[in-house]
């Protein structure tokens, strides 16, 4: 079961005010993809059927095991700028190693401009983590080279994604146990040479350590454990908390079962370390936690159920 650029949508529908800021998403696409066995292998059929009046429908399909997900960038209007929290999967990029997303062509661009951002638009562009889900749109071919979409625009790529990814880096990265991992490992130079390099060359990029402040209301986080500098937008303005988690979570099982890592962390006990304390104080704070992948909405509300944790759809706008 594979990913091909289907309808998504970017008219603006679905924008939701928090406080002073708006937000609005603007999905690249959006349907059924693998199967949830495989995103998330250690959710047993088992634990995916005890739980299947909480996935099925929207986020998951138990005759096929299908995984229903989205490629969902957010556009948030807060103190005068435009900001996007990642930026998909891109047009033309070479992903031999991820073959749902090789040589995607959508019509993101025109998404965007339906929900009111022309590329010079943006004044930030924040890459939660360097996935080529979510750092696709930093760059575009003009027909000669890579050159960044939104030439106006800060990236903000972690400073430890940017290190561990670099090609000139792969001696510092675990050995490839497998096929599988050296192609994961070619695909990640890739990632790296079309999406992330030209923006560096072009001194559009800002590696952040530590805590990085946007603006009053948005604050970036390091949330390791998915990658080495994989992080969260957190959100607070007027007393309403959001926290943006890119892939802490893939599907709503991992709240769940929040132990379950996806197949696609790479420290497999610092990401659940990382996502049981980004859940418990979303749940603690009464923040709205938007995930990048998760189908419909992509906003649920969290609550603290045992050692795990209970969550409810919050509806479209």
């Amino acid at each position: 079961m594979t990913a091909g650029p289907e309808p998504g949508t970017g008219s603006g529908a679905g924008t939701i005010r928090l406080g002073d800021v708006e937000a609005t998403p603007v999905v690249e696409w959006h349907g059924p993809i693998r199967t949830l066995g495989e995103i998330v292998p250690q959710a047993s059929r088992e634990l995916r059927e005890r739980h299947r009046d909480s996935l099925s429908p929207e986020h998951w399909a138990p005759d096929t095991d299908a995984w229903h997900a989205a490629v969902r960038t957010w556009v948030l209007r807060s103190g005068g700028l435009t900001v996007l929290v990642d930026t998909g999967v891109g047009n033309d990029k070479e992903r031999p190693h991820a073959p749902a997303f090789h040589r995607w062509r959508t019509d993101f661009l025109d998404r965007l401009a339906r929900a009111g951002v022309r590329p010079q638009d943006v004044d930030v562009v924040v890459n939660t983590h360097v996935h080529s889900d979510h750092v696709g749109w930093n760059t575009r071919w003009d027909g000669e080279a890579w050159v960044p979409t939104f030439p106006n625009a800060r990236y903000l790529i972690p400073a430890a994604d940017h290190r561990y990814f670099d090609p000139g880096n792969l001696h510092r990265r675990p050995a490839p146990r497998s096929e599988a991992d050296r192609a994961r490992m070619r695909g990640d130079a890739l990632v790296h040479d079309d999406s992330i390099a030209p923006v560096v060359a072009a001194g559009r990029a800002e590696l952040w350590e530590g805590t990085h402040r946007i603006d009053g209301a948005l604050t970036l986080e390091p949330a390791p454990g998915h990658t080495p500098g994989s992080s969260v937008v957190r959100l607070e303005s007027g007393g309403h908390r959001a926290v943006f988690v890119g892939d802490v979570v893939h599907s709503p099982v991992q709240l769940l079962e929040p132990d379950c890592n996806s197949c696609f962390c790479e420290d497999l006990a610092l990401a659940r370390i990382t996502r049981r304390a980004v859940l418990a104080r979303a749940a603690d704070t009464g923040a709205l936690v938007l995930p990048a992948h998760f189908a419909g909405s992509g906003q649920v509300r969290v609550r603290r159920d045992g050692s795990a944790f209970a969550f409810e759809d919050q509806p479209r706008r």
